[in-house]
């Protein structure tokens, strides 16, 4: 009878006939079950079925004020009068909302873009893109960023931030890389988990992202990632598992494609066996927006929440009617949705202030976009540049217009004001060349194509060609500059991988203008630095010997040419490392052959033949030589490496390894140090070396050291066996390695396992329809 009663009074708002409820049933409508203050099960047994179905579905892109207003329609819209419709709009610009209940106490949950910083129609901070903030190699920096980002979010009335991304560099084209973090598991996974931490620490949730093999953006809704278990379980999953289990995220978003034959959204496998059973995981799992088939299956794979919604949740009321569905598994999925909102803001009536520290924020921007910054050439100790009163001449449209971030949801839709590489040197002092500063300034403003708004909106900002610099330009700056400093600039984002020519290779102007204007300057005996302003690897070895000096900049966020010149200045000792090799030519990368599958135009399925060899995995093993490999990166000091020291020979629960560190330079830095292990290769398959721990020193003053210490416990020599469905620690012969890159290895020591030890047995899972030609190690 209780349950009609609810029923009936759910209807009664449905109609908007607001009969109360002591009236109706001679009862306060106190008594009814409250969230956190009834337990959930009474919470969802009062629900009709009608909110159960609009619970698990989001209220669509509901449209505030701000949006109204600028006259132009946005999708996903809920019915007029339904549920969705009725869940109020807290803040303008949120990209989605859960089910507000208010007679059971059940608040929103509002979610905004992206991994960058808060994309909405506010004022926020742009980031560091997650290349830039993983090349810091420091956990405690990402948290710090975490932090900053955290706080804008909670500050502005928001729940849930749609961050991190965490998938794997499987191939530099693809065009979302810059969201993620590295082509290592390892370092994925630790530093998605410090952001994860900084955020959350805030009071406001995250979204992992997106789970799992969104690894191209070529048909990513379409696309079927056949991957071997084995691969799966070392390289693509592992990354996640680190964070879900290191950092617990409030949700976890399923991505579009498909993995092994089954869409992400449907597959119970990942999300169910794996996810919950054998990670443990309690958070909502969600999906990417407009993605799945069939919400039924969504429902029954463990799908707990379809975003943006708002149409699916008639197809799930009547898979229920009908007995397709079991009202038990969408109770199910419900419990997780309000474990959760418990959680939230607005659940626990957070007063905002709408204004969050932007000037302090984007001084920790700053000065993590520097710090991921990696110095990846610097002859005859060309930088830092200290003489400030000679003219430096800026080359390329990129010293002019930086590109702060890439586009698509990892775009910062109103950052704070954009730093460009131009302004950042004159704000730290330095004098500008004019005659190449206007004929730049003149040549953008007269060659920038007119804007799409909708493509501004998401940062498909459309940017003059490169100007092409003559030999008797580049002569006569030459003559009126002590250095040049040429600035190459790429984007990418969501939608669409990147292409070989003209943007993983430079174009012919490119080329030439570096070309012509590194002669012209060593020709008068002045320098040349190139600064690359991009979001993924791209081609350096055709070019790299001509200028004196290279720099990563990457895209460091809206104080872009601030942290520029905080590193050319020497304000800021470079420190950052490559988390994705380079290699010498594209051919060279292993996944070339497949990516982004077949057929090529729009690929249905794409084959990881690579299996786990990615990145320097495969560089290193099969001795193929790359432009600059993993882990690397310069610094103006020089750093010694020096008693290594294994606490045993033998390997029993753990080993304790420390290294001394000591900086023999002339100014204080930071170095990254690298743990790789090479492991026996008796009954399976391994790569030459791994990726096993890492750590930053503090700052080092000259003369100063440091001793780094790391834990090698079981998980750290574990490899998966398919067959056995565990991860198995081989008995045999183990080297560690202590590096300043995956190639640099500075000490190394062995140690002895007796037995094999099984770490971990899981389920069995996720395993291909297809049979894959993988690679071996047979060197």
């Amino acid at each position: 009878m209780k349950r009609f009663k609810l029923m009936i009074a759910g209807l009664c708002l449905l109609t908007g006939n607001l009969v109360p409820f002591e009236n109706m049933y001679g009862q306060d409508a106190s008594n009814l079950s409250q969230l956190g203050k009834s337990t959930i099960e009474d919470v969802i047994a009062s629900m009709t079925l009608e909110e159960k179905a609009a619970l698990v579905v989001g209220t669509g892109l509901k449209m505030g004020e701000k949006e109204k207003n600028m006259g132009f329609q946005i999708p996903n819209q809920p019915i007029p009068g339904s549920l969705a419709d009725k869940t109020k709009v807290y803040v303008s610009g949120a990209v989605g909302r859960t089910l507000e209940i208010q007679r059971l106490g059940v608040t929103t949950i509002e979610m905004v873009d992206g991994p960058a910083g808060p994309s909405f129609g506010s004022r926020t901070t742009a980031y560091p893109i997650a290349i830039n903030l993983s090349s810091t190699w420091d956990v405690d920096l990402v948290c710090e960023i975490g932090k900053c980002m955290g706080n804008e979010v909670l500050e502005y009335g928001l729940d849930l931030l749609l961050a991190p991304g965490m998938n794997i560099h499987r191939n530099p084209l693809g065009g979302r890389n810059f969201e993620y973090y590295s082509e290592d598991p390892l370092l994925s996974g630790k530093i998605g988990a410090a952001m994860v931490t900084g955020i959350q620490s805030q009071g406001v949730g995250t979204s992992v992202k997106h789970f799992v093999a969104n690894n191209q953006e070529s048909n990513r809704i379409a696309v079927d990632a056949v991957i071997s278990e084995r691969a799966l379980r070392e390289i693509y999953l592992k990354g996640f598992e680190i964070a879900l289990k290191e950092s617990d995220p409030w949700t976890l978003m399923a991505s579009y494609n498909s993995v092994n034959g089954v869409t992400a959204t449907e597959n119970y496998d990942l999300l169910t066996t794996i996810v919950r059973n054998d990670w443990g995981y309690e958070g909502i799992i969600m999906s990417d927006w407009d993605t799945g088939k069939d919400p039924v299956e969504q429902m029954k794979a463990g799908l707990n929440l379809i975003m943006p919604g708002p149409y699916q949740d008639t197809v799930i009321i009547q898979a229920v009617k009908s007995g397709k569905l079991q009202e038990e598994v969408l109770d199910k999925n419900i419990a997780w949705i309000l474990k959760n909102t418990m959680r939230s803001p607005k659940f626990r009536g957070y007063n905002y202030s709408n204004k969050p520290d932007l000037d302090n924020n984007a001084k920790i921007a700053r000065n993590a976009g520097a710090e991921g910054m990696v110095l990846l050439k610097n002859d005859v100790n060309t930088l830092p540049l200290k003489d400030k009163d000679k003219d430096i001449a800026l080359f390329g449209n990129g010293s002019y217009v930086t590109n702060v971030g890439g586009s698509g949801s990892g775009f910062v839709m109103r950052a704070g004001p954009t730093v460009n590489i131009i302004d950042g040197l004159i704000n730290s002092g330095y004098s500008i060349e004019n005659v190449s500063k206007q004929a730049y300034t003149n040549f953008i403003q007269e060659n920038t194509p007119k804007q799409n708004m909708m493509d501004a909106i998401r940062g498909r900002i459309k940017r003059a060609a490169e100007m092409p610099v003559t030999k008797e330009f580049a002569e006569m700056i030459a003559d009126n500059a002590e250095v040049a400093l040429i600035t190459i600039r790429r984007n990418s984002g969501e939608t669409e991988d990147r292409k070989i020519e003209r943007d993983f290779n430079l174009t012919e102007t490119e080329v030439g203008n570096i070309e012509t204007i590194t002669k012209a300057f060593h020709a008068k005996a002045k320098r040349v630095v190139v600064v690359l302003n991009v979001g993924g690897v791209i081609e350096t070895t055709s070019w790299k010997d001509m200028p004196d000096a290279i720099l990563i900049a990457w895209q460091p966020g809206q104080e872009a040419g601030n942290a520029v010149a905080d590193i050319i200045s020497g304000r800021i000792n470079p420190s950052g490392k490559l988390p994705a090799s380079f290699p010498v030519k594209y051919e060279d990368v292993p996944s070339a052959r497949n990516f982004p599958g077949s057929p090529a135009y729009k690929p249905e399925e794409v084959v990881y033949e690579e299996g786990i060899y990615v990145g320097y995995r495969y560089y290193n093993t099969y001795n193929v030589e790359t432009a600059y490999p993993f882990g690397y990166g310069l610094s103006y000091t020089e750093f010694n490496y020096s008693g290594l020291k294994l606490s045993s020979p033998k390997f029993k629960n753990q080993i304790e390894v420390s290294i001394k560190v000591s900086n023999n330079g002339k100014v204080a830095g930071q170095e990254v140090v690298q743990l790789y292990i090479s492991a026996p290769k008796n009954k399976l398959d391994k790569p030459a070396e791994e990726l096993k721990g890492f750590a930053k020193t503090k700052l080092l003053q000259p003369g100063e050291s440091q001793t780094i210490s790391f834990n090698i416990d079981g998980n750290k020599l574990a490899s998966f066996y398919s067959e056995k469905s565990a991860w198995i620690a081989d008995a045999g012969e183990y080297t560690v390695k202590i590096g300043a890159s995956c190639e640099d290895i500075r000490l190394s020591q062995k140690f002895n396992l007796k037995n094999d030890i099984l770490i971990e047995a899981v389920s069995k899972s996720l395993v291909p329809k297809v049979e894959i030609n993988e690679m071996k190690n047979e060197l």
